[in-house]
């Protein structure tokens, strides 16, 4: 055999197989709804008023009253709201939540990267994308569930605002995609055929 035949041999060899179009769509897909996510927690944490009772409007950045005339009057000074630790207690909530959003970010690049260029590490990048978009879950749903414990004795299922639910369905997108970006990575290349190579 030629030198030539040799190389072009080796190259076929470590060439990437073809993706299918079924998997081609589910990532895309999969990427598709992690910027929905990162686009609606974004939102949500830039709003940041999650909940109204009592014709008061709490928030991670605002308290508000309602007056007489509708007019709605925010402060930034949450210790206002007369509700205890929520000073406190909202700024591991906020920090959570914004950090959510800067690591499911980084996350959605790696899937971007990994389906734009077709190297070696392209599945590598795809499961840490994935994994920190799991982080971005956790980060969410903890800063989610710690308001909800904070507020406890104001809460209402109607008192809810829409920026809250934002927040709660990109939460509840970060865990299904990034469990499903882990599990079609898992399908499509199993771990003992990477073994073999």
């Amino acid at each position: 055999m030629t030198a030539i035949g040799a190389q072009a041999q080796r190259l076929l060899a470590n060439r990437r197989p073809q993706k299918s179009f079924f998997e081609t769509l589910i990532r895309s897909l999969i990427i598709l709804c992690v910027a929905i996510a990162v686009v609606l927690s974004s939102i949500s944490v830039c709003d940041g008023r999650w909940l109204f009772a009592r014709g008061q409007l709490f928030g991670l950045w605002h308290f508000c009253t309602l007056s007489n005339g509708s007019v709605l009057k925010c402060v930034t000074d949450l210790s206002l709201a007369k509700v205890e630790g929520l000073s406190v207690g909202v700024i591991p909530i906020r920090s959570m939540v914004s950090f959510a959003v800067v690591v499911a970010i980084f996350g959605l690049e790696l899937l971007m990267v990994s389906q734009v260029c077709e190297d070696a590490n392209a599945r590598r990048k795809w499961s840490m994308g994935s994994v920190l978009i799991l982080c971005s879950f956790l980060l969410s749903a903890t800063g989610v569930l710690s308001f909800s414990i904070l507020m406890k004795d104001h809460l209402t299922f109607m008192g809810f605002t829409l920026t809250y639910w934002c927040e709660f369905i990109a939460a509840f997108l970060f865990f299904l995609n990034g469990i499903s970006g882990l599990h079609i990575n898992s399908l499509t290349h199993p771990r003992n055929r990477v073994g073999k190579i």
